[in-house]
């Protein structure tokens, strides 16, 4: 039998080209918490900026916008809280 070459194989880093897997491997895990905690942060201040505009007589639709820019990432980032304490119960739910 003749070797058999599988083409697009490579070495798995490849896939994993994602912002997310690049920022983990720049300074871990913990850094990519840090950066979406204050990406979602950043988007609340938005928010408070497009009410005080608001008060102030500025554009309603750039406010709701950023209301729900904010309402949604907040959304996402409880999402992904839960889904790491689930992960965190099944392991410890583990025997050993």
């Amino acid at each position: 039998m003749s070797d058999m070459k599988i083409a697009g194989a490579g070495t798995g880093q490849n896939a994993l080209q994602v912002r997310a897997g690049q920022k983990a491997q720049e300074g871990g895990f913990d850094a990519v918490l840090k950066d979406a905690i204050g990406k979602v942060t950043e988007m609340q201040g938005e928010a408070e900026k497009g009410i005080k505009e608001l008060a102030s007589g500025g554009d309603v639709t750039q406010a709701i916008i950023a209301m729900e820019k904010a309402d949604m990432s907040f959304q996402v980032m409880v999402e992904v809280r839960n889904k790491l304490l689930t992960a965190y119960e099944e392991i410890m739910r583990m025997q050993i």
